[in-house]
């Protein structure tokens, strides 16, 4: 993998990241965080859909290394919607 295509990794896992806390509806943090939300969205909805037997849909291959759109989006809905149960809001 080279650099050009770490970061263009990087910015499909900021996009679904982003998707992700707006499907949500709890923003906290800026790029970093919704990169961060992009991979942990991509493992549990991968994780996810293997269990249920879904199949992988609108996989981006970068470099040899595949990256699930669909279910990054869904998983990374369904962690931002946990997190936002388990903290407070702030008044």
């Amino acid at each position: 993998m080279t650099l050009i295509d770490l970061l263009i990794l990087l910015l499909i896992a900021g996009i679904c990241g982003s998707l992700g806390q707006a499907i949500g509806g709890y923003s906290r943090g800026g790029c970093l965080v919704s990169i961060a939300l992009g991979f942990v969205g991509a493992l549990i909805g991968s994780w996810l859909a293997t269990k249920l037997g879904l199949p992988e849909i609108l996989p981006v291959r970068i470099g040899g290394t595949g990256f699930p759109i669909v279910w990054s989006i869904i998983g990374a809905a369904l962690f931002v919607a946990v997190i936002s149960l388990l903290t407070r809001r702030r008044v």
